[in-house]
């Protein structure tokens, strides 16, 4: 017996590299046929896929603590957030992420350490309760459809539609996605196909419909494009500088040109969410942490 358990150490070795490399390879499979569909069926989106480059979502394996950051990193910076999230790792969780059953377990004083408002308290704990119960049951997700996830996930007092939606796109790998209330999408689609104004959520998901079934793969490319400094942009950036310098003098002129550079080459490619998700407020990417901040839930 002792014998054979090398064997089927290497066999359980083999198998595991066997699964990596096949996720790897659909991974990439995904990426070439989402941007080979995009790019033949959008002039537009190809010509952002072109400045952007190749198809790399950061996908994340977590569940449980993707929500919880989700609600911690609500209506808050991202420094304050972060340090809120470290402490009740710290804290709550004694190194680790906690348990739902730790979450349950800890008292109101613990909690508010941390640096908790009563509304993420209540919320975190409604989130740790479904998970404990069952009747939030993460196992059961790659079987329903995204509306159905929605619906599953929404259940949950502090997380609504866009903390879903990016949940989806990032950590259960949904292809076909599209935050039509993110305002980083909306305005990225206002910018790249020159309408006048950013498209309503209703304008947007009609206008996305040609993207299917690899939305996904094109709103993060419109978060992408966001951040491309263009010879366009570069353009409009040094001829707002000369005017500053013009219609200022000296040490004040100067100071114009440099903000009119800067704002340039400083956008950034983040999930942005829409105003009221919930009815509620605003907060950051579920997944990394980033975006734009958004009220969904706390109070």
């Amino acid at each position: 017996m002792k014998q054979q358990q090398p064997q089927a150490l290497a066999t359980a070795a083999s198998t595991a590299g066997d699964l990596t490399v096949a996720a790897a390879t659909a991974a990439l499979s995904y990426a070439e046929e989402a941007v080979a569909h995009l790019r033949r069926i959008d002039p537009v989106m190809a010509g952002i896929i072109d400045r952007v480059g190749p198809l790399k979502i950061n996908y994340r394996r977590e569940r449980f603590p993707a929500l919880v950051r989700a609600i911690i990193f609500q209506q808050l910076a991202g420094r304050a957030a972060q340090a809120i999230y470290d402490r009740f790792v710290r804290e709550i969780g004694k190194g680790r992420f906690p348990s739902p059953e730790a979450v349950l377990a800890a008292s109101d004083e613990e909690l508010r350490a941390v640096g908790l408002s009563r509304g993420k308290m209540a919320y975190i704990r409604d989130l740790a309760s479904h998970v404990q119960s069952g009747s939030l049951d993460f196992k059961r997700l790659p079987r329903l459809t995204d509306d159905e996830i929605i619906a599953h996930l929404t259940r949950v007092h502090g997380i609504g539609r866009w903390t879903a939606e990016m949940f989806m796109m990032f950590n259960l790998r949904r292809p076909d996605i599209l935050p039509v209330d993110d305002l980083g999408v909306r305005t990225a689609v206002m910018k790249a196909y020159g309408m006048a104004e950013a498209p309503l959520p209703k304008q947007l998901r009609e206008f996305g419909e040609r993207w299917k079934p690899h939305r996904t793969a094109a709103s993060w490319y419109l978060w992408q494009s966001m951040r491309m400094v263009t010879v366009d942009s570069t353009a409009k950036a040094v001829k707002a500088a000369t005017a500053a310098i013009k219609t200022g003098d000296g040490r004040r002129g100067k100071t114009k040109a440099s903000k009119a550079v800067a704002i340039a080459s400083s956008n950034e490619a983040k999930p942005a969410r829409k105003q009221g998700d919930r009815g509620t407020r605003k907060t950051t990417n579920v997944t990394a942490g980033h975006g734009r901040r958004h009220r969904e839930g706390d109070s």
